[in-house]
């Protein structure tokens, strides 16, 4: 349903209506209007290869048949009825996220949001350990309310200068922008043991936890080393605090292998929050932890829209299908075709593409001029004419960073192999084009 406006009308009332600080992708921007699986269109009729399901939320891509199918029996039984009554939807969501769940995460409560996911997580690991302070990551995105962005570790996306005390950043593990000059291994992890000193000298002594993704997403899909977080989480402990993974973006088979990205680096959360891919696009969060934890929390609780029945609906079909095809492997098999293929580019393009970095279809490229002298300088002005170009060959790509120099690379889980070496070729094509 179009309502008979064009593009340029869509475009001429979104910068009318919406706040100016709601920034779209490319010069031009582009109106999406359905989809089908890996492929949208626009309002024009003009298709593209969807690589970023709005922010790695479609895990099973566009309009999955078996998503839709649950969600319009759902809709036609019952669509809301807050938290306050227990739903079937609701039940059997819970009880397959905590089967699937690392560890002791045997408690679930859910939201609307990533964001409201990562507040509930901060309020139980301040009332279970009684501390308030609590360290998150440089370089880290933890959503849009006051908290999350005190928790964010990125200046674009902080809007006040005094937010919500207590927040500690600690120097994030970015291997290839070291803040430390090192290089990993021979840096004995540096970035992980100075979390104690952070600790010793910026806090109390005592924390409620610490909050951090198993990849930085916003951060350009920043994976810490081997080993990092094991010290990271050891001394969060050490010091009274809980170990948050902030599974937003890396969730729910993302990575490959495993429904929980922490899981890789084998490090048993005690909280652990959920979002985005959990139902191919309806808005829903989840935070997940053990038993104590969850019991810390006396006061009232409720939410709205948390697990309504449509969203849960959709969920559970999404982890079914996730199940039933074995998506998490097939991350993995269809994530190692697609480094290969950045790997073959970074190859043809070593002075601008500085490094290749992800897991599973979880992929990014860090962008650097093109300079004699290798300091890595961020080029996001090179990004954004690999966009257009991007953009022309029928391509859908994302950005991030704290330099907006990276791009990310991340289609839908059931990506089919044509689509995924289509793809690559497209972005070849465009650093051919940006390079001539």
């Amino acid at each position: 349903m179009s309502n008979g406006l064009t593009s340029e009308e869509v475009r001429r009332k979104h910068a009318a209506l919406l706040f100016p600080s709601q920034a779209t992708y490319y010069e031009e921007s582009v109106v999406l209007h359905e989809g089908q699986g890996s492929r949208v269109r626009d309002l024009d009729g003009r298709e593209y290869l969807d690589f970023f399901g709005g922010i790695l939320t479609l895990s099973l891509g566009h309009a999955h048949p078996r998503v839709n199918a649950a969600v319009v029996a759902q809709l036609q039984r019952l669509t809301h009825v807050s938290t306050l009554y227990p739903t079937v939807p609701l039940v059997e969501l819970a009880e397959k996220l905590v089967r699937l769940a690392p560890g002791a995460l045997e408690k679930v409560f859910f939201t609307s949001s990533g964001t409201e996911a990562d507040e509930t997580a901060v309020a139980l690991a301040q009332a279970h350990t009684g501390a308030t302070e609590l360290i998150a990551l440089r370089h880290g995105y933890s959503g849009r309310s006051l908290l999350a962005q005190s928790l964010t570790g990125n200046g674009r996306y902080r809007l006040l200068p005094s937010q919500v005390a207590g927040i500690k950043h600690a120097p994030a593990p970015y291997c290839y922008r070291c803040p430390f000059g090192l290089a990993y291994p021979s840096c004995e992890l540096r970035c992980a043991h100075d979390l104690e000193e952070l600790v010793q000298t910026t806090t109390t002594g005592r924390i409620a936890g610490m909050l951090a993704e198993p990849i930085l997403g916003v951060a350009g899909f920043v994976e810490p080393p081997p080993g990092y977080f094991t010290v990271a989480a050891g001394i969060v402990r050490k010091y009274g605090g809980v170990f948050i993974a902030d599974e937003v973006q890396t969730g729910l088979g993302r990575t490959g292998d495993h429904f929980f990205g922490i899981q890789h680096h084998g490090v048993e959360p005690d909280i652990a929050t959920l979002a985005k891919g959990l139902a191919n696009g309806l808005p829903i969060g989840a935070t997940l932890c053990a038993v104590p934890i969850a019991g810390a929390w006396t006061g009232g609780n409720i939410s709205t829209f948390g697990g309504n029945p449509l969203s849960a609906a959709a969920a559970w079909a999404t982890l079914d299908v996730m199940d039933d095809e074995q998506l998490p492997a097939r991350a993995t098999r269809l994530g190692a075709r697609l480094r290969a293929g950045l790997l073959a580019l970074q190859e043809r393009h070593p002075k601008v593409i500085g490094e290749v970095r992800g897991r599973g279809l979880m992929q990014a490229l860090e962008i650097v001029a093109d300079e004699p002298a290798g300091d890595r300088t961020p080029d996001p002005a090179l990004v954004s004419r690999l966009f257009e170009e991007t953009k022309r060959r029928g391509l859908l790509i994302g950005r991030g960073g704290l330099y907006a120099n990276v791009l990310r690379i991340a289609p839908a889980l059931t990506v089919p192999e044509a689509e995924l070496d289509e793809g690559l070729r497209l972005l070849g094509e465009a650093f051919a084009a940006v390079a001539s």
